[in-house]
């Protein structure tokens, strides 16, 4: 009596499946990545050897067109030079350890650079200025 078994697995797979999973998430990353406004500025930072690990709190940015960027809680906010003093005390005024990162473009005249520090200094921040790694 010869007994026939009726299911048989069968043993292939299909990626139709898996490949149309990857496609709609590939869609979803393209769409999503193209609604998120980047908060950079492009600067070309002076280079040097020096790093430091101090985590600043805030970041101030000048372009090579002498303009004014301060980050305020991940929002890049444009400023005149007679603001920042304010910001830094209303926000930081009773912090001693409070770490100001100035990025700088590597053109900027050294005058607008020691105006900052020169703000840091008189309110007891300390300053941090960002290079880039030297090659």
């Amino acid at each position: 009596m010869a007994l026939k078994k009726r299911n048989k697995v069968n043993a292939a797979f299909s990626m139709a499946s898996m490949t149309d999973i990857v496609f709609l998430l590939l869609i979803f990353f393209m769409l999503s990545s193209t609604l998120v406004a980047p908060n950079a500025l492009k600067l070309l930072l002076p280079q040097s050897n020096n790093q430091t690990a101090a985590k600043p709190v805030t970041t101030i940015s000048i372009t090579k067109d002498l303009q004014y960027y301060i980050n305020d809680d991940g929002n890049l906010k444009r400023v005149a030079f007679q603001e920042i003093e304010p910001f830094l005390v209303q926000k930081f005024g009773g912090n001693p350890e409070a770490y100001i990162s100035l990025h700088t473009d590597k053109s900027v005249p050294v005058e607008h650079v020691v105006r900052l520090m020169n703000v840091a200094m008189k309110n007891k921040f300390k300053m941090i200025i960002a290079t880039a790694p030297e090659e």
